[in-house]
């Protein structure tokens, strides 16, 4: 057995790993198909959070995406910087704020769909489109609170 079949099979037993090399890839994939926007995936993905729920709290969009509040930070910066995110302070507790999308946000919104609709149309076509709905489910249940909670219980023993 030579040494690039080991480090091979390495992606066959380790779910997290295989994820991740996936993760990465697709992830790239799609930021070539959004390139023309001006847009990367997370902030594609961002934007999109921010549009369906518009007004959510950093706090609610953070958790939705699976980050910290740093994370999310970071992400937002070149958003609000370019106008496409504003931040404005919640009406009855002004600590807390929240995202929404301007009018050239809308728009980028807008013409970075029709890049991912294609994206995700052609990946669908490639995958097969039950078994892309199967994948988003189960992302869906590994994303999920319970799904970390219960994991994190069985590390400990619990």
């Amino acid at each position: 057995m030579n040494k690039r079949t080991t480090l091979f099979e390495g992606w066959q037993v380790c779910s997290n790993s295989a994820l991740k090399r996936a993760t990465r890839q697709l992830g790239q994939l799609y930021d070539d198909a959004i390139d023309a926007s001006g847009l990367r995936g997370t902030q594609y993905t961002l934007i999109t959070q921010i549009h369906m729920n518009s007004g959510s709290s950093l706090k609610a969009l953070a958790e939705s995406m699976v980050m910290d509040l740093s994370a999310l930070g970071h992400t937002l910066k070149p958003l609000i910087r370019d106008g496409l995110v504003e931040l404005v302070p919640d009406e009855k507790d002004r600590r807390v704020k929240r995202a929404r999308l301007t009018q050239a946000g809308i728009e980028k919104w807008q013409e970075a769909t029709g890049l991912w609709r294609q994206a995700h149309e052609h990946f669908e076509q490639l995958f097969g489109e039950e078994k892309a709905k199967a994948l988003r489910d189960t992302l869906n249940l590994i994303a999920s609170r319970d799904f970390a909670a219960r994991f994190r219980a069985g590390n400990r023993g619990e």
